[in-house]
């Protein structure tokens, strides 16, 4: 189905969404805790208990975003690193960023925020983390750029896509369908005419 799951009723979860929000809104520089609170109905005593900072709040909402990846990575260097591992690993990174595609739109447009941060750096990690379980040690360059390719494609899609129409769940299955055909390319590593 096309609908979001509910969001779970805890404080801290309620304080990421709302903020969350005026950040992407307002920007975050331009984002106060006083907003937050007003905009949650509560006192900026009530939201200081959970946050200091609204630099806090940014960097739980993602190293929260983080923990889905960490434990894809995880389960992937576990696995063989047969072609239905990598299809595997691209399917479940689909959704992970579908799933987060506010925080990583928040990224995109806040990029200074995110370096600042050093939060940018995990994310950096993570990429890398995936690149390298997709791709095969010894690959050929060109089957190299079709691995890192193909997780941007994902990424890209997230961003560019949402302009086109059609459901989204199916615009996520073409975007992730052309990321497993460069995949699967590069794991077969089978030769392609030279532009």
């Amino acid at each position: 189905m096309g609908t979001q799951q509910p969001r779970r009723g805890d404080t801290r979860q309620r304080i990421q969404d709302v903020a969350l929000e005026l950040f992407v809104e307002q920007g975050y520089e331009k984002t106060s805790l006083r907003e937050i609170a007003e905009r949650l109905e509560v006192s900026k005593a009530a939201l200081y208990y959970h946050f200091k900072t609204k630099e806090a709040i940014l960097v739980s909402i993602i190293e929260d975003l983080g923990r889905p990846l960490d434990e894809l990575i995880a389960w992937g260097q576990l696995q063989p690193r047969s072609l239905e591992t990598k299809e595997e690993l691209l399917r479940r990174y689909s959704i992970a960023l579908t799933a987060a595609a506010p925080v990583f739109r928040f990224m995109q447009e806040n990029q200074a925020t995110v370096r600042e941060l050093s939060v940018g750096e995990s994310f950096r990690e993570r990429l890398t983390a995936m690149v390298d379980l997709i791709k095969e040690p010894e690959a050929e360059l060109t089957d190299q750029v079709r691995c890192v390719s193909a997780l941007f494609t994902i990424h890209a899609g997230m961003f560019a896509l949402h302009t086109l129409e059609g459901d989204p769940e199916e615009k996520r299955k073409a975007i992730l369908e052309v990321a497993q055909e460069l995949v699967t390319a590069a794991h077969a590593g089978r030769p392609h005419p030279r532009g």
